[in-house]
């Protein structure tokens, strides 16, 4: 489940999965079971109706379906009431207006997720535009549409590929499992855009601190004392602290190597990037190799070096915090380390089949198949 579960989910509990082999079984038979209630019961709850002083611009409004806003201005920076603007989106034939009001404002309702364009024009005006991205269920602000008067050409203002970026994490940072646990390494739009250095480190600090996190922890370690996991920390209040302070570093370990360092290093992309269509059999498939090939960068396939050599540096540093009776050297790291992987790829699936489901503001689109055959964007098969 690349670093959402190694972070959110595996990240604490492979605690739990490296000293307790039969509580390792017993948590991924429970999310499979509980991702297929999830499956059966359908996906989250519809966005409310629009106000009744918007039904017209919000008539046949889609499930999930976003508003866009914004202002146009000339050349000085003045606002230009009046203004006539023009909605379109990439893949739809449908065509939107509206007029700036009295303040140079304007706004559109109900837009479907996806990329559009909006272009402004004004008699005497050249006219000018903005591209970007509008994913289910936002309410954005693009950047001020200019009008020149002498300009004998468009303006176009498009967003950066950072900008576009942020936007996503902005996306991320809103899914939770059960509306409680962080589900913030998945992207569910397959075309989302690589992220740069200082936002893998921004994912990975918000999902260390996230009150979620803290709850997960918590629980991991209750679940060992329950168990007398690691029985050198002894019973009582301080082997409940001695627990979660270690439950507690396998999160921040994994979360900083597997989710910022080593992607940072390498130039890969520490997210699970959900596919969402195609056969079981398919992507099953491409659930399990997750595990052993992420996107770079680049776009392309690569060997996910990041994810890999995260969880045998966790599984190493976990020999620092352990009880002396439980630290086995290279043994511990190799098998804490090989765990973590085959919980990549378990959690994986789970995420693939279930956890969008259990996910309340999870974006509603999956790729294409046009996507699906571009580039390393290509979908491992079987």
């Amino acid at each position: 489940m690349a670093v959402a579960t190694r972070a959110a989910m595996r990240g604490t509990l492979r605690r739990a999965f490296g000293c307790a082999p039969r509580l390792n079984v017993f948590i991924v038979t429970i999310l499979l079971g509980v991702g297929g209630v999830a499956l059966a019961q359908g996906g989250p709850t519809l966005p409310d109706a629009p106000d009744a002083s918007l039904m017209m611009q919000a008539a046949g409004q889609k499930a999930g379906a976003g508003e866009i806003s914004g202002t146009v201005v000339d050349g000085d920076a003045d606002l230009v009431p009046g203004a006539q603007l023009t909605l379109t989106r990439d893949g739809s034939n449908e065509v939107r207006k509206t007029t700036a009001d009295e303040n140079g404002t304007f706004r559109f309702i109900g837009v479907p997720a996806g990329k559009f364009t909006i272009v402004g024009s004004y008699t005497g005006m050249t006219s000018g535009s903005v591209i970007g991205v509008l994913h289910a269920g936002d309410s954005i602000k693009t950047l001020p549409i200019r009008l020149d008067v002498t300009a004998s050409e468009s303006v176009q203002v498009v967003a950066s590929q950072e900008e576009l970026a942020e936007a996503e994490i902005h996306v991320e940072e809103q899914q939770r499992l059960f509306g409680v646990v962080p589900n913030f390494y998945t992207a569910y739009d397959w075309n989302a855009p690589p992220l740069t250095p200082r936002q893998k480190f921004e994912l990975a600090w918000k999902n260390v601190i996230d009150p979620g996190s803290f709850f997960v922890t918590g629980v991991t370690a209750g679940i060992e004392q329950a168990e007398n996991a690691f029985s050198g920390y002894n019973q009582g209040a301080a082997g409940y602290a001695r627990r979660y302070g270690a439950a507690e570093g396998d999160l921040i370990s994994g979360t900083y190597l597997g989710g910022a360092i080593l992607p940072v290093l390498f130039h890969q992309d520490p997210r699970y990037f959900w596919k969402g269509t195609g056969t079981k059999k398919s992507r099953t498939w491409y659930a399990i190799t997750r595990a052993f090939l992420c996107r770079g960068d680049n776009g392309k396939n690569e060997i996910n070096y990041s994810g890999i050599l995260g969880d045998l540096a966790a599984g190493a540093l976990a020999n620092t915090y352990y009880p002396a009776g439980s630290r086995e050297g290279a043994a511990l790291t190799f098998e804490e380390g090989g765990l973590n992987i085959l919980g990549d790829a378990a959690g994986n699936i789970v995420q693939e089949f279930a956890l969008k489901h259990l996910t309340p503001h999870a974006p509603d689109y999956a790729p294409t198949a046009k996507d699906l055959t571009n580039g390393a964007i290509q979908a491992s098969q079987p």
